[in-house]
């Protein structure tokens, strides 16, 4: 399966929305959008995965290294995740312990808000 990436401005945020699978092959092209955003200053950035069907290593590896590249600059980068598969994997890696992770993106920018 492919990779789609949407990119939207939402309350000083950018929202990448991604479907499809995030492998060793399409990380790239989710690791590239993000270098985009961040290097065109963007530093508030809102990663929804709640069309993913598949997230392996990579896919966590590009997410990790998009977070440090925003808190370089004080950003934030939060995922939008309530699919079960995809939460245990952040669980069992601890990153739900290094990434906001918000049912909606407008759970996600209200944390930010508040």
């Amino acid at each position: 399966m492919d990779l789609s990436l949407e990119t939207r401005a939402l309350d000083g945020f950018r929202v990448v929305e991604v479907a499809g699978e995030i492998d060793v092959y399409t990380a790239p092209r989710l690791r590239e959008a993000l270098a985009d955003l961040i290097e065109g200053g963007h530093h508030r950035v809102i990663v929804d995965v709640e069309q993913v069907d598949f997230l392996d290593s990579t896919g966590l590896g590009v997410l990790v290294g998009g977070l440090k590249r925003v808190r370089a600059h004080d950003g934030s980068l939060d995922v939008v995740c309530t699919r079960e598969r995809l939460l245990k994997i952040f669980e069992i890696t601890g990153l739900t312990k290094v990434f906001g992770i918000y049912a909606t993106v407008d759970d996600a920018v209200r944390s930010h808000q508040a």
